[in-house]
C-alpha cells in the first residue's frame, strides 16, 4: 500500500476525480496541493472546501516549482501526460500516477473493470445491476460518475467494484489489476489526445497489463482491434459475439443469449434475445459482455436474465425523450465519436434528422457516408466542428448549418414528418459549447420539452 502520511502530494486538475483524490489524500495524512489552469473565480465552489481541509490551491496555471517540490503527483484524467510541467517533473524523478492508479493501491475486494470506445457506461451500469441481483455486494464507479477514489472507504474484502475506465485513466496505470477486465471495442477516438489510433488502442490494453494467469479478460470477437489484444494477454481470454459462436463466453443462438463456461462445455441459455430491453444492435453486444463478466463473477443465469429484463437505458445513451406530433426525439449525447454515432444511426431504419457537431477530436466523418445515404434525411451541424463535417459530407445528404443546438432542434423538428426521428448523436465532444456531454444532453431534452410549452407528450 502506498505510504502517504507526511508526504507532499500534488493533484493536477480539479475536476470531480481531482477533488475526490485531494480530499482522500488529505485524510491519509498527506500535505496536499492542488494545481489547475482555471482561474480562482471559476473554482470558487471548490476552493473553500479545500482550504478548510488544509489543502493548498494553485489556480490560474501550473508553477514549475510547485511540481518539483512534490514527493508524488496525482494527475486527473482530463490532464494530458504531455503537459510540460508533468514532463519536467518526471525528468526530475517525481512519480506521476493517475486517480485510477491511486485508488487501485487502496481499493479492497474484487475489481471488474470495463473499457472500450463505446458502450462503457451502459455496460458498467448493467453489470453492476446484474451483480447486485446476484446477491454480490457491489459498488459502481469510475468514469460513470462516482470517482474510483470515492469507493475506497466503502470497499471491503467481499466487495465487487464495477468500474468504467477510460483511456485517459488507463495510460497512467502501473499496478491497477482487475480480476475481470472487459474491452468492449476499440475504434478511433481521442486521437487529438493520444496522437494515433495505435497509441489509443495500447492505452486501452493497459486494462489487463497487470493481470496474471488467474485473471480474466473479456474481448469482442467481432471487433478486430479488440480481438488482437488477446495475443498480448497472459490471463484467461473469454469472448462475446453477435455474429458467431465463441469457444468460451457469450453469443446469440436460435433467438437466445447463450453462454459457455469453457471450450467443450455445455451451452446454457441465459435469456431470449427478444427480452433485451435496449434499442440497437450495439446494445446486444453490451449485454453479451455483461453476461460474460457476470458469469465469471459467479452470478447464475436466472439472476442475470431478471436484471437485464428490468434494466432501463442510461441517460444520454440512445435515450428516448418524447414523441411530438408523431416525431420521435432521441438523446444520444454520449455519442462523442464517429463509431458511436454510426451505432446510433443503425438503431433506426430511416427517416432520421441527425444533429452532428461539437468539438472535433481528429475524426473522419466520411466513414458515416453510406449509413447517412441509407437512413438519414438531413444533417443539422453545430459547434466548432461544423465546417469540417460539412466539407467531408457535402453531397451525401442535405446539410443545414445551425451553429447552436437550439437552432438545430428547432429546424429539425420543423422539418421532420410523423414517423421520423430527430436524433442527437454528435460524433464530437461537447467542450466547445457545453460543460460536458451530460450538460449537452440535458439542454437537448429541455429544448424538446419547450417545443410544446414545457411539456413533452405523446401527440395524437
Amino acid at each position: 500500500m502506498l505510504e502517504l502520511k507526511g508526504k507532499k502530494v500534488l493533484v493536477v486538475g480539479l475536476g470531480k476525480s481531482g477533488l475526490a483524490a485531494a480530499l482522500f489524500l488529505r485524510r491519509q495524512g498527506a500535505q496536499v496541493t492542488v494545481s489547475d489552469v482555471r482561474s480562482a473565480e471559476s473554482l470558487a465552489k471548490e476552493i473553500p472546501a479545500l482550504l478548510e481541509e488544509g489543502i493548498m490551491v494553485e489556480a490560474g496555471g501550473h508553477g514549475l516549482l510547485t511540481f518539483r517540490r512534490q514527493d508524488l503527483i496525482v494527475v486527473s484524467p482530463g490532464v494530458p501526460l504531455t503537459t510540460p510541467e508533468l514532463v519536467q517533473a518526471r525528468s526530475f524523478g517525481r512519480p506521476v500516477i493517475g486517480d485510477l492508479e491511486l485508488a487501485a493501491r487502496f481499493l479492497k475486494g474484487h475489481i471488474l473493470a470495463i473499457t472500450g470506445s463505446n458502450g462503457k457506461t451502459t455496460t458498467t451500469a448493467l453489470t453492476g445491476e446484474i451483480l447486485k441481483a446476484g446477491g454480490l455486494p457491489t459498488l459502481v464507479g469510475g468514469n460513470i460518475g462516482v470517482p474510483v477514489v470515492s469507493l475506497i472507504e466503502e470497499s471491503t474484502d467481499d466487495t465487487w467494484s464495477v468500474l468504467e475506465v477510460s483511456s485517459f485513466q488507463l495510460e497512467s496505470t502501473e499496478e491497477f489489476r482487475p480480476g475481470i477486465a472487459v474491452i468492449l471495442n476499440i475504434t478511433p477516438d481521442h486521437l487529438d489526445r493520444h496522437g494515433s489510433f495505435e497509441a489509443y488502442a495500447r492505452a486501452k490494453e493497459r486494462i489487463f497489463a497487470a493481470q496474471n494467469e488467474n485473471d480474466f479478460v473479456v474481448l469482442n470477437a467481432d471487433n478486430s482491434r479488440a480481438a488482437e489484444a488477446a495475443a498480448r494477454s497472459i490471463s484467461k481470454v473469454y469472448w462475446f459475439s453477435i455474429e458467431r459462436p465463441v469457444r468460451q463466453g457469450a453469443w446469440v443462438a436460435d433467438g437466445y443469449v447463450v453462454y459457455r463456461a469453457a471450450s467443450g462445455a455445455e451451452v446454457e441459455r441465459v435469456m431470449p434475445h427478444a427480452k433485451i430491453p435496449l434499442k440497437g444492435e450495439h446494445n446486444v453486444e453490451n449485454v453479451l459482455a455483461a453476461v460474460t463478466a457476470a458469469r465469471l463473477a459467479g452470478v447464475p443465469a436466472d439472476s442475470i436474465a431478471l436484471a437485464i429484463e428490468k434494466f432501463q437505458a442510461v441517460e444520454h445513451r440512445l435515450e428516448y425523450v418524447a414523441t411530438l406530433h408523431g416525431v420521435d426525439f432521441y438523446n444520444d449525447s454520449k455519442a462523442t465519436n464517429v463509431d458511436a454515432t454510426a451505432k446510433a444511426i443503425a438503431a433506426f431504419s430511416n427517416g432520421i434528422h441527425l444533429i452532428l457537431g461539437g468539438k472535433d477530436k481528429g475524426s473522419d466523418y466520411t466513414t458515416l457516408s453510406q449509413l447517412l445515404r441509407e437512413r438519414v434525411r438531413a444533417i443539422y451541424t453545430i459547434g466548432t466542428a461544423a465546417e469540417k463535417i460539412e466539407s467531408q459530407l457535402r453531397g451525401v445528404v442535405s446539410i443545414h448549418s445551425c451553429e447552436t443546438l437550439n437552432v438545430a432542434v428547432a429546424r429539425a423538428s420543423a422539418a421532420a414528418h410523423p414517423g421520423e426521428v430527430v436524433l442527437l448523436a454528435p460524433a464530437c465532444s461537447s467542450f466547445d459549447q457545453f460543460e460536458n456531454y451530460e450538460h449537452r444532453g440535458r439542454v437537448f431534452k429541455d429544448l424538446v420539452n419547450q417545443l410544446h410549452g414545457g411539456k413533452a407528450w405523446q401527440s395524437a
